[in-house]
């Protein structure tokens, strides 16, 4: 979403926006390259997407939009901002909805990957669709259990030492980049930025790196566990 989208919105300079903060950077410098203000609410745990209630509690007399985000692939509380535009009588736009990507052939193929993955994995959280609500896995991320971001990294440098290459997908929440930094505590975000981890995975993935991906994360169980330095 860029100035022009914020613009159509309602959004003018001096203007409050409510965002996530988890995975919500670009949105934040669209924001203020207009002159408004991002504002940052925390995320539901278990779909990583702007929690309606934590949006609504950021509300104040200057806030002209709510965006939020389809993060991953899966589809916020489209309900449960509606309810909150027609109460607060905001904007509210969402970011990375419907598109090609739940519609299509590689989509339905992410989808099978997917439901495999939850099925076969072990030691770690996978992803689930929240009912009622779509998923089309743009990107697989699960939780590394344990004690947040050194047990997720140690997990991560396993898996890479049995070839599977897994990624951070938020390394750093937009509340605590220099351009962005607030004071707000938003533990569920922090609690996603320490544990999360996004796993391979594409429409043309071959039954034999599905299995690979198994294989490395079934080995480790989950928790890797490294002598202290």
């Amino acid at each position: 979403m860029g100035t022009s989208e914020l613009a159509a919105i309602g959004v003018r300079t001096g203007d409050e926006v409510v965002l996530p903060s988890f995975g919500g950077m670009a949105v934040a410098d669209a924001v203020r390259a207009l002159g408004a203000v991002p504002v940052f609410a925390d995320i539901e745990p278990a779909s990583f997407c702007l929690d309606p209630a934590a949006a609504d509690g950021a509300v104040t007399a200057r806030t002209a939009a709510v965006v939020s985000l389809a993060l991953f692939g899966q589809a916020p509380d489209r309900a449960g901002f509606a309810r909150l535009a027609r109460r607060r009588g905001i904007a509210v736009a969402e970011l990375g909805g419907a598109s090609e990507s739940t519609v299509s052939l590689a989509a339905a193929r992410r989808r099978q990957v997917a439901a495999y993955l939850n099925s076969r994995l072990s030691g770690v959280v996978t992803p689930q669709p929240v009912p009622g609500r779509d998923h089309a896995y743009t990107a697989y991320v699960i939780r590394v259990p344990g004690n947040g971001r050194p047990d997720r990294d140690a997990f991560r440098r396993a898996l890479r030492s049995r070839g599977v290459c897994a990624e951070v997908p938020v390394p750093t929440p937009a509340h605590r980049m220099p351009a962005h930094r607030s004071a707000v505590w938003l533990p569920e975000t922090e609690r996603a930025v320490a544990q999360t981890l996004a796993l391979p995975l594409h429409g043309a993935m071959t039954r034999r790196e599905v299995n690979r991906v198994v294989a490395a994360c079934r080995a480790l169980g989950g928790l890797v566990l490294e002598p202290a330095c």
